[in-house]
């Protein structure tokens, strides 16, 4: 992923626009304190009434150019100076001690001067407000004397009104508000994204796979989300493969099962055929032996085509209202003869009455004859099978019970657990609990429908 792309390039964009737009603050500082001077007549640079000491100089100067000027010439040249310094008064009293011209008029100023005048004059205006420079013509005081006045106020240095402050702190206030809502806008971006992609990750189609997002960025973000679409992609071809050999396995199953079953029969033909010969006790037993275990073979053939089936959802299966207790006792009698052929005591304990459940009377026989081969096969040291109906307030339950050493203790070599995984298989079908409870002193299976029926 190249740097340009990334969130932290355009997080440090931002941060670089905010400090670049400083320098543009500090120019609108500028303008908003220059543009309204410009108007009021009040100079932003080179300030002539700034400078006391250049005014004081510049006034004795003026004065002395003037020496032994007449009135006409002192007017003249107070004009001059008025116009150079506008906002500035000025007069001059003449050696007689009389007011001559005022720029502009002042009324509070004597038309004849006194020594006193004088004397007070001068003590009101040092260091007063107005600031004042008084000068002798010609440097001499019999030809009079000469003022100008300036407003302390103008010869101040600049500085910014309070509205400009204002509206500079309003300028700098605007900036920070570009400055966090860019910043929230960024983070709200990656939040959103994230929770589109947590959204995409909890959700899951018919598969219990989710569906991969769209990728439009390049960012950290984006590689995140190419990331799990390569998991989405590599999750799907599991999936696939994984069907694939569950088809396979099947398939293997059933030619497996199909095919065995050709040498079986020939097997069991000549079996049958050499009951008919003459043979030793040994051979006898040798033969029965094979019959027993030829019955075995059949009955595992049997049972891993039937769990193929399950497993495929081929096998068929016909619900309707069944009484299982007829089921119960037609299943028993048929086990009958071999519990008694092995010893076990078969201890039977049925209502008298129907029991109705919504089941296949053929899965129904077929869990049954299951369970009493289990039995026959692995608990038979128990010497003891029980059938009953257990009754409680919510129903009733069917409940098969050996006294043999445990599931726990059973071989697994010999098929039990095939046998047992298609009574689970067909209990959930047909929607029935399955359940075991076993241990070293024997196991008990329940078997009752989700939805009760009483007896």
């Amino acid at each position: 992923m190249k740097f340009r792309h990334s969130l932290l390039a355009k997080y440090l964009l931002i941060i670089v626009i905010a400090v670049m737009i400083w320098p543009i603050i500090m120019v609108s500082s500028l303008a908003v304190y220059s543009v309204p001077r410009m108007f009021t007549g009040i100079p932003t640079e080179n300030n002539i009434y700034a400078n006391s000491g250049t005014i004081q100089t510049m006034w004795h100067n003026e004065a002395e150019k003037l020496n032994g000027a007449d009135a006409e010439t002192i007017d003249k040249q107070l004009k001059s100076l008025k116009q150079r310094y506008p906002l500035a008064s000025m007069f001059w009293v003449d050696g007689t001690g009389a007011t001559k011209l005022m720029l502009p008029e002042q009324t509070a100023l004597p038309r004849q001067w006194t020594a006193a005048d004088s004397i007070q004059f001068m003590k009101a205006s040092t260091d007063g407000d107005p600031f004042t420079v008084v000068a002798f013509i010609g440097e001499k005081p019999e030809q009079g004397f000469m003022t100008i006045q300036v407003a302390r106020s103008l010869m101040k240095p600049v500085r910014f009104e309070q509205s400009d402050s204002r509206i500079l702190i309003a300028i700098i206030l605007s900036i920070l508000a570009f400055f966090l809502f860019a910043s929230w806008m960024f983070f709200y971006k990656i939040r959103k994204r994230l929770v589109h992609l947590q959204e995409a990750m909890t959700e899951t189609d018919d598969t219990g796979i989710p569906e991969a997002v769209s990728v439009h960025k390049q960012d950290e973000i984006g590689q995140l989300e190419r990331a799990f679409n390569h998991m989405i992609d590599e999750l799907t071809s599991g999936r696939q493969r994984e069907k694939e050999e569950e088809h396979l396995r099947k398939q293997l199953i059933a030619n497996l099962s199909h095919d065995i079953r050709t040498p079986l029969t020939t097997i069991r033909g000549h079996a049958y055929s050499l009951h008919k010969e003459p043979l030793t006790d040994k051979g006898k037993a040798s033969l029965e032996l094979i019959d027993l275990k030829i019955d075995d073979l059949a009955r595992l053939i049997e049972n891993l085509m039937s769990y193929t089936l399950l497993s495929a959802g081929k096998y068929p299966l016909e619900l309707k209202e069944t009484d299982v207790i007829r089921l119960l006792r037609t299943s028993v009698a048929s086990w009958y003869p071999v519990f008694e052929k092995e010893g076990i005591a078969a201890d039977v304990s049925l209502p008298d009455h129907a029991v109705y459940w919504q089941v296949d009377p053929q899965w129904f026989s077929r869990i049954l004859d299951n369970i009493f081969q289990n039995i026959v096969r692995h608990a038979k040291t128990g010497r003891y099978v029980g059938v009953r109906i257990e009754q409680a307030e919510e129903g009733s339950a069917v409940v098969i019970q050996d006294k043999g050493p445990g599931i726990e203790s059973q071989s697994a070599d010999k098929g039990a657990g095939i046998g047992l995984s298609i009574v689970s298989l067909m209990a959930r079908e047909m929607n029935l609990n399955w359940e075991i409870v076993s241990t070293v002193h024997g196991t008990s299976m329940y078997i009752s429908p989700k939805i009760l029926n009483k007896i």
